[in-house]
């Protein structure tokens, strides 16, 4: 009896020592990172795929290395029926408890669209045609042919000809089988979040229409990157208009190049000398409309801006921050004006020169 005891004894101790050893070779294995060669790929999980199906899957393709571990650890573990499908890239090295996670998540496949701030309604349409080709193919014409498509913001600006300044600049992350048309309507659809109602009031109590507003943030998107200028920005836009001086922005001289499809990176003399309702080193008042996409601290020192008497600035070569120097003299100005042009020219000496070099 005291043999047949001991036998017993020293069966359940081995099979507890096998359950740990199992046990541990299991968490072992799922909880290590793995290194695989799909790292840059995407792998399909099919809908309706069952969790041994799924694994089965990921153990052949070499993101997981030991599919009895994986199935053992989601058996009395992990919970298989939180596994999603679609389209899933993993990095390298990933151990399977991860890659479970990423599945549980459901990081099916997208397409990151950044839009800068800044960006015109042409460089959103290239971009848009970039990331997201269709078949049969469209370009960009036809992209900003859809722009023009202005009845989701009538009744915020129902004098709008496109939906420059409408399409809001963030970074977005979107199904790749998205249509331009949806891609657009997403990014208005962001722009009407920010778009608080009572802007609308704001503007109108300062005798600007909310198209104005919007016009007037993105001069001041294109001209300073710094937040803190910006309301500066915006009171010397209100002082020049107020004493029926041209704006002077060469950003919508840039603009005007675009909309005739002749923009090459540089400001020529006959894009300062176009005849345009843009044209605002010829013209006094607003331009028509947006020359680019606005964020809300545009917006904000439109609506806001600060008091001053500033007519002119030039940009701080100084500080070479992206800040400027403001000044109410039409002298002072001249000043700080052939001191930036004195600092321009030695960069393109330096430009050409490394060029040259190459």
């Amino acid at each position: 009896m005291a043999r047949v005891l001991t036998l017993l004894l020293a069966c359940l101790v081995l099979a507890l020592a096998a359950i740990c050893a199992a046990s541990y070779w299991v968490y072992s294995s799922v909880n290590s990172p793995h290194t695989h060669g799909k790292s840059g790929e995407y792998i399909k999980i099919d809908r309706g795929s069952t969790p041994p199906q799924i694994v089965a899957k990921l153990a052949d393709d070499g993101i997981i290395p030991s599919e009895t571990a994986a199935l053992l650890y989601l058996r009395f573990v992990g919970d298989g029926s939180k596994l999603q499908a679609g389209e899933f890239q993993f990095p390298s090295p990933i151990s399977p408890v991860q890659v479970f996670k990423q599945l549980e998540k459901g990081e099916d496949r997208t397409i990151k669209l950044t839009i800068p701030e800044g960006f015109t309604r042409f460089d959103i349409a290239k971009r848009i045609v970039e990331k997201f080709p269709s078949d049969p193919p469209i370009d960009e014409r036809a992209v900003l042919t859809l722009m023009d498509d202005v009845s989701a913001i009538r009744d915020i600006s129902p004098t709008a000809q496109n939906l420059e300044g409408y399409m809001y600049p963030t970074t977005y992350n979107l199904p790749r089988d998205k249509k331009p048309n949806e891609v657009i309507k997403t990014m208005v659809d962001q722009f009407r979040k920010f778009w608080k109602p009572e802007w609308s009031q704001q503007a109108k109590s300062i005798g600007r229409t909310p198209h104005e507003i919007v016009t007037i943030a993105s001069l001041i998107e294109t001209e300073t990157a710094l937040e803190s200028e910006r309301p500066i920005v915006a009171g010397v836009i209100d002082n020049r208009l107020a004493k029926n001086i041209p704006l002077g922005i060469d950003q919508t001289n840039v603009y005007i190049a675009k909309m005739l499809g002749r923009w090459d990176g540089t400001i020529n003399k006959s894009d300062l000398e176009v005849e345009s309702p843009y044209n605002t080193r010829k013209k006094t008042g607003i331009p028509p409309g947006p020359i680019s996409s606005v964020t809300e601290s545009s917006i904000r020192a439109a609506l806001n801006p600060q008091p001053n008497d500033y007519i002119f600035y030039v940009l701080n070569v100084d500080a070479n921050d992206g800040s400027h120097w403001f000044y109410s003299s039409a002298t002072e100005f001249e000043k700080g004006k052939a001191k930036y042009q004195s600092w321009l020219e030695k960069e393109r000496q330096e430009k050409r020169s490394n060029e040259n070099s190459k």
